[in-house]
């Protein structure tokens, strides 16, 4: 018995030994790079070399793999399989203030696509491509960026697969396809899923590469947009959309259903929902995936759109909600893109109200005079916010005390600048460089504001917010304002030069027949 186990062994050994050896089992090379941004080109700045390179330059080499979730979630699941090599080749970090930046330049996309394109053709023995993208950035001279990236790589490097990964807000259609093996979108907003689209890819990716999947792609698009407020995917159809997708994927091996909602704020061709549906070699199958749920998502376009509250209704059904015992409340201004609005801020403040926090008022030139000036525990009288445009509102004077002075990551891996100033009746003011939008309750710590006191939360968001204040029960009621901005969920008030035609939103004008 002791000599037959051992042959079974020596078997199995060789075995495994022959299997390595197979043609299909030696070591892969997969690289890993992006360029991602949200560009909101409504807003007055463009978007240069610059502002991409505002917190340091690009990530090259290992650092690439740990730069955001989708990088290190791809990195993680490729290192589950033997002779797998993952390769950290260049990312373009995000830019100065996030989306409140306009058009890219032409010259930022062709040098970093070049840098990336230039570092790709010098890996030796190269296998495949994955580029964790947003799908929403614009640049000027050039209609569809991401696709255009993916199209150089190729060029240059030969048909090798590529997957991509898109931000739920991506503006896609079948261009990217033409070019990307594998396409996959994020499928939660507030976007929780990043890490699970790269470990997707990671999978897909490997099994293309070695000939157990047959990437084939069917895209459709639905021409229906509405603004990013509308899309949160814990309610309404958003919510049953994305189940619908999920359910397409449990009882359909091997097929992944992507839905990119769109983003109305960059005016580009493109813009608008788009449908994804990946298979393995069957194009029937992913066909009929594309069609369900293009049509799903028509016959329901009427409810993605709904009234949201002006300024003074949204601060009433907030101040009602505490008022009944709902506090605290979120208030939520969902269309400030610069970051520097003030027009809760004075609304409050007018009103006599306590207990609350703004978070945040982007104002660097307060920020100085704070800090040449002042100490915390300082009496002060300052004009914050409102000096952008005449969207933000008027600037608002602050008569208090400064409260903190120090640093917090609001972009780039980089600390910023960071002051709070309290007022009034245990009211607090956070100022920040640039943009931040305020996803959970972590800068209010920082800066010491005494959180649990709090009635009131005013933060700059439009779902992000709900991950770290009402998932968590800090807060038992949001309302969220549509306040002036670049950014409304009124997305008719935004000026079109390239909006796809027959796009449907019920505050675009009937699109004209034929």
């Amino acid at each position: 018995m002791k000599y037959a186990s051992a042959l079974a062994v020596a078997g199995l050994l060789f075995l495994a030994a022959c299997s390595q050896e197979r043609p299909g089992d030696e070591t892969i090379r997969i690289a890993v790079a992006s360029f991602a941004m949200e560009t909101c080109t409504s807003c007055p700045r463009p978007t240069d070399i610059e502002h991409f390179e505002y917190y340091g330059e690009p990530f090259t080499g290992e650092a690439v793999l740990a730069a955001g979730r989708a990088s290190q979630a791809f990195t993680q699941a490729a290192g589950e399989y033997r002779d797998v090599e993952v390769i950290g080749v260049y990312a373009v970090r995000d830019p100065l203030g996030g989306s409140m930046g306009s058009w890219v330049t032409e010259r930022a996309f062709d040098k970093y696509s070049g840098e990336i394109v230039q570092r790709l053709a010098a890996i030796e023995d190269l296998d495949g491509v994955y580029l964790p993208l947003h799908g929403a950035m614009a640049v000027d001279g050039i209609p569809r960026p991401e696709a255009e990236l993916v199209r150089r790589i190729k060029e240059a490097i030969g048909d090798i697969p590529v997957a991509v990964a898109f931000d739920l807000h991506a503006n896609e259609d079948a261009a990217i396809a033409e070019h990307a093996d594998i396409v996959l979108v994020v499928k939660r907003f507030p976007h929780y899923d990043f890490g699970l689209m790269g470990e997707r890819a990671a999978r897909l990716l490997i099994r293309t590469i070695r000939g157990t999947y047959d990437p084939v792609l069917a895209v459709r698009r639905p021409n229906v947009a509405f603004a990013t407020v509308y899309g949160g995917t814990h309610q309404g159809v958003p919510r049953d959309m994305m189940e619908r997708a999920r359910r397409w994927e449990n009882r359909s091996p091997d097929a992944y259903v992507s839905v990119a909602m769109g983003f109305p704020y960059s005016d580009v061709p493109d813009m608008g929902m788009s449908v994804f549906a990946l298979t393995n070699g069957d194009p029937e199958l992913a066909s009929v995936i594309a069609d369900d749920m293009t049509q799903y998502i028509w016959s329901r376009r009427t409810e993605f759109e709904y009234d949201l509250p002006k300024l003074v209704q949204g601060v009433d059904q907030g101040l009602a909600a505490l008022d009944a015992g709902n506090g605290p409340v979120v208030l939520a201004n969902l269309s400030d893109r610069l970051g520097d609005a003030t027009h809760i801020l004075r609304e409050l403040i007018q009103r006599g109200q306590s207990n609350f926090v703004v978070a945040t008022i982007s104002d660097a030139a307060a920020i100085r005079m704070v800090k040449d000036g002042f100490a915390v525990g300082d009496p002060i009288e300052i004009t914050i916010g409102g000096h952008t445009s005449e969207l933000a509102g008027e600037p608002v004077t602050i008569n208090g005390v400064v409260s903190f002075i120090g640093a917090y990551d609001i972009g780039g891996s980089v600390a910023s600048d960071l002051v709070a100033l309290t007022f009034g009746d245990n009211n607090y003011v956070l100022l920040t460089p640039d943009r931040y939008q305020v996803r959970t309750r972590s800068i209010l710590d920082h800066a010491e504001v005494p959180v649990d006191e709090m009635d009131i939360f005013v933060v700059k968001s439009r779902n992000h917010f709900r991950r770290g204040f009402m998932e968590t029960g800090l807060a038992k009621t949001a309302v969220v304002i549509d306040a002036p901005g670049h950014g409304p969920a009124d997305i008719g008030q935004l000026q079109f030069r390239n909006l796809p035609s027959q796009t449907y939103s019920r505050f675009l004008p009937p699109a004209s027949p034929d």
